[in-house]
């Protein structure tokens, strides 16, 4: 019999007869080790404790633990399994679709006879339970292609996942199925697998909701019935979760986004935002706060159209990429694109008269509206959207100037995240796709350039093979927030590629022609995105230069309302941003209803300050200041709001 090598984590090698189960191997380990396997990887590849090993790789056994993302991938795997059976199990006639682990837990998507809601969740869990306390094996069995498609030729999901399995992978004509019990017994389900070796090993599970689903995302297709579900190696690490999802949901920036009056979404334009007017003050104190950090670095902003020529789209490689994500109209009998982004545009400024190498390097940015048709499944509040602005720019330079560009780029993502709070970023070095435009000696010289300019930057990365932009690699900045969520937010993409496809040019110091390096940036990303975000850091408790409200001007009783007027008129004029509570309610109702909606200062306003041409003022969290006369409190509030500008 052949022999195989096994190179352990801690870099031994075993030497093992070809065939040898991970069981097998952690039996010889130790049998405590045996029981406490969940499954095996060999390289890249998870298997179950019961599969032949019949090739050399990287062994480790996997083992319960909230913290190895493998051991969750197979419990949570495991875990949607025993979750179909349960429901096929309660509603009879249910047809299965597709059950896969996700990052945070897993679903499952079906088709029931009768709606399920979630005051179903319960006994769908205790019947979980019932599983899961039987204790039985996951047992793989295989089937010849043509056995294996008969298996499955009355269920019209699992047909169609059968034979699309054998066309995408060739599977050498073998289908899998998992049977939970013993085979010809108990209940099936067409699967690659991993699994557990029985349902006993899944400890900690909870079913989270429930939400629709079309059958292969497409629109046109069956409507399914997604459940949503989550599972971990022990009772201690699904406690802290559901406490995660229950501080996320506090924080949800759909319910304070409505709750303080910031935007709202509809059916008339799915995907679009309509920001009112307390969140337009948001995004125009946003943008200006980036424009000011811009222009000390001296970028110079542009606008360019939302509606172009199809054509160009189609020269900068867009088209081929995203034609499927841009949504399109007519003028004439020209097709027309909306821009889903701003760079063939910026090049089209730079094509403008004839550039020299002193012009280099060029900086236009522009707040740019973009539109790409996101599926309905994907939208999320402002987190995904069709509709958005980029704090975008593209800056034009020499290969020389690449690493001092991108280092300075580094520096300004790290001031603007530190201005939120955000101490704790991620650096990802995305490499070359498979699908992309240019030549592999441009790609190897862009990525070289890109390596250069994170040395020069002192940053670290974790590499992001084939992650790229399809015209050149990439560094993706994400920031972690305090409930330790990461957020893909700034980005910066070294282009060999779009500035020759679209003749842009420039005189060098040999009086020749060269083609221009453009770096792709965005600091923020989407503007609607990063507000989300912030909404949900703060729970609406924003910065005081980001509130929409800044100040509120209480007046103990009706009589004081003209007086408040005048300091609202004074407070407008110095550009503070503010409001007066004229209700007939008393002034303590007021103060808390201020803090409630975390108004940051509360001015109030009787008799004394009238006569004395003050105001009482109360900060949120600090409490009552005392009184200072309106040109104080002006001074006051433009000094904390210049810190961070």
């Amino acid at each position: 019999m052949s022999e195989i090598s096994l190179t352990l984590p801690d870099g031994s090698i075993r030497h093992e007869s070809a065939g040898i189960t991970g069981l097998e191997i952690a039996k010889s380990i130790s049998e405590g080790l045996a029981r406490k396997a969940l499954a095996v990887k060999l390289d890249d590849q998870i298997l179950d404790l019961s599969r032949p090993l019949t090739k050399n790789g990287r062994f480790r056994i996997i083992t319960p633990s909230n913290e190895d993302a493998d051991a969750l991938f197979v419990l949570r795997h495991s875990c949607a399994h025993v979750l179909a059976e349960a429901v096929c199990d309660l509603f009879p006639g249910t047809e299965l679709a597709y059950g896969p682990a996700v990052e945070k837990g897993f679903y499952y998507d079906m088709k029931t006879p009768v709606p399920i809601s979630i005051d179903d969740f319960e006994k769908i869990e205790n019947r979980m339970k019932e599983i899961i306390k039987e204790d039985r094996p996951f047992v793989r069995v295989e089937f010849p292609a043509e056995e294996g498609l008969a298996r499955t030729k009355n269920d019209k999901y699992k047909y169609d996942n059968a034979k699309r399995a054998l066309e995408r992978e060739g599977n050498n004509g073998i289908l899998s199925f998992y049977v939970t019990g013993k085979p010809g017994g108990n209940w099936e389900d067409l699967c690659a697998g991993p699994h557990v070796p029985s349902t006993g090993k899944l400890k900690a599970f909870k079913i989270l909701s429930l939400a629709g689903a079309y059958w292969h995302g497409d629109q046109n297709s069956d409507q399914l019935t997604r459940i949503h579900g989550t599972c971990f190696a022990d009772k201690a690490g699904l406690d802290a979760y559901l406490h995660f999802l229950e501080e996320a949901e506090k924080r949800d920036h759909r319910r304070i986004g409505k709750e303080m009056g910031l935007y709202h979404m509809e059916d008339h334009s799915p995907g679009m935002v309509f920001w009112h007017p307390k969140g337009t003050v948001m995004v125009n104190a946003l943008k200006d706060y980036i424009r000011r950090k811009l222009q000390r670095r001296d970028y110079r902003e542009v606008l360019t159209p939302e509606i172009v020529d199809k054509s160009l789209w189609i020269k900068s490689g867009h088209a081929e990429k995203y034609e499927e994500n841009m949504f399109k109209t007519m003028a004439g009998d020209k097709e027309m694109a909306i821009k889903p982004m701003n760079c063939p545009c910026h090049v089209q400024i730079f094509n403008q008269g004839l550039k020299s190498w002193r012009d280099l390097p060029l900086r236009l940015a522009e707040f740019g509206k973009c539109h790409r048709y996101e599926p309905a499944g994907t939208m999320h509040g402002l987190m995904r959207v069709r509709g958005f602005v980029q704090d975008d720019a593209h800056i034009f330079c020499t290969e020389d100037q690449i690493a001092s560009e991108v280092a300075d780029f580094c520096e300004l993502v790290k001031e603007i995240y530190s201005d939120f709070g955000f101490n704790q970023v991620l650096v990802k070095f995305s490499t070359r796709p498979e699908k992309r435009v240019g030549d592999d000696a441009l790609w190897d010289k862009a990525e070289a350039a890109l390596e250069s300019a994170t040395k020069l930057a002192g940053l670290s990365y974790v590499l992001n093979p084939g992650e790229g932009a399809f015209y050149g690699p990439k560094l993706e900045f994400v920031l972690k927030d305090s409930l330790g969520r990461d957020w893909q937010c700034g980005t910066i993409q070294v282009d060999f590629n779009m500035p020759s496809r679209l003749g842009a040019e420039y005189v060098g110091k040999d009086n020749q022609k060269h083609t221009p390096v453009m770096l792709h940036r965005a600091a923020v990303g989407s503007i609607e995105r990063f507000l989300g975000i912030l909404i949900e850091e703060f729970t609406g408790d924003f910065p005081l230069w980001l509130s929409p409200v800044q100040a509120r001007i209480l007046p103990l009783s009706e009589k004081f309302v003209d007086y408040a007027q005048e300091l609202k008129a004074a407070l407008l004029a110095a550009g503070i941003r503010v409001e007066v509570d004229d209700s007939n309610e008393k002034v303590g109702y007021k103060i808390r209803q201020g803090e409630q909606q975390k108004v940051p200062y509360l001015l109030v306003v009787g008799e004394k300050e009238r006569e004395q041409g003050l105001v009482a003022v109360r900060k949120r969290k600090a409490g009552d200041l005392g009184q200072m006369s309106i040109q104080e409190f002006i001074a006051q509030v433009k000094e904390a709001c210049a810190a961070v500008n």
